[in-house]
């Protein structure tokens, strides 16, 4: 958005650093596939395939990554990144295949929208009682309590 030019090329490029124990936590993008290579440290990554027929369907994909390994999570699949490490930050570039390729947190849409989603929705889409669902959706006060 800064340089226009720029701005049309269908890509985009971000810097990531984690804390020790840091992570970016599940989240989507709908309109992008995501190439994640480390520079620093160790990332712990994965992501889940869509409900696609058996065998394959929801099958969970990770790996442990290093200084130079690349990971690629197909557009719109739920994916994450976790730092092991208790002592060490990490570092990582990871480069988008749009130049808006949006992100959706998993957890800030489901327990964290405004106005909540139906408790009774969520203890039924999770198979959990009402008040697990109550509990989290207070997780995320900031969010419920504008």
């Amino acid at each position: 958005m800064q340089i226009a030019g720029l701005n049309t090329l269908g890509i985009s490029i971000a810097r990531i650093d984690y804390a020790p124990l840091g992570q970016n936590p599940p989240h989507t993008h709908p309109r992008a596939t995501e190439i994640l290579t480390v520079l620093e440290g160790t990332l712990y990554v994965g992501f889940v395939t869509s409900n696609l027929p058996a065998p394959a369907r929801n099958k969970f994909f990770s790996k442990v990554l290093n200084k130079g390994d690349v990971f690629v999570f197909p557009v719109g699949l739920i994916h994450f990144q976790f730092n092991p490490n208790p002592h060490q930050t990490a570092v990582a570039i990871a480069a988008l295949s749009s130049q808006n390729p949006g992100a959706i947190t998993i957890a800030n849409a489901v327990f964290g929208s405004d106005p909540p989603i139906s408790d009774d929705v969520l203890a039924k889409a999770f198979q959990v009682e009402k008040n697990t669902i109550d509990w989290l959706q207070a997780q995320f006060w900031e969010n419920n309590h504008n």
